[in-house]
């Protein structure tokens, strides 16, 4: 199904706004997310984003980004500014020497959009303002393996595998990582 066209009109909010949007952040997550069974048996959930967000939403430069459309948040978008150690963890030593001693990463933990919005520019839009916004050389985030969609978009931006990672007993993600300066229009 593809979207009317409408006019996309992104939105940056701080971390003070993170818990009055978390109906709307999860409402976009859980539709971007629905069907596909690998997240949902990785232990992802609606529930699982929200105490996410709420965590985060208190780092230093957390920076979130929502797409509307008509007045309606057809993406959404947020990740800050972090430290190799926090955001590499036990998989530090084998990031690149650049990313692994940098003062200047960013970490994006979410980028969803709705299915209706899938392949018009949405996803490349939110990440564009994310980057822009948050001002480091340095972007990671962590994706599910595999040829999805979301994948195929992390390529075209620029990302490339740093690694698995995982946390705790946690799945195995991909860690991908951008030199900010290369981020490519897909």
């Amino acid at each position: 199904m593809t979207a009317p066209a409408a006019p996309l009109a992104l939105r940056r909010y701080g971390a003070s706004d993170a818990a009055t949007l978390l109906d709307t952040l999860t409402d976009v997550w859980a539709e971007a997310h629905a069907g596909h069974d690998d997240v949902a048996q990785a232990g992802f959930t609606p529930e699982t984003l929200r105490r996410q967000i709420t965590g985060h939403a208190r780092r230093d430069e957390f920076t979130l980004i929502v797409a509307y459309a008509a007045g309606q948040a057809v993406g959404i978008g947020y990740g800050f500014r972090c430290t190799p150690d926090y955001w590499f963890g036990d998989l530090r030593p084998a990031i690149t020497a650049q990313a692994r001693d940098t003062d200047s990463l960013a970490g994006i933990c979410e980028l969803a959009v709705r299915t209706g919005w899938h392949g018009q520019g949405v996803g490349t839009s939110i990440h564009a303002a994310l980057v822009a916004a948050l001002r480091t050389q340095w972007v990671s985030l962590l994706a599910m393996p595999g040829d999805s969609p979301a994948r195929r978009l992390y390529d075209r931006l620029g990302y490339e595998y740093a690694g698995p990672y995982r946390v705790g007993d946690g799945p195995v993600l991909d860690l991908l990582l951008l030199r900010a300066g290369s981020a490519t229009v897909a």
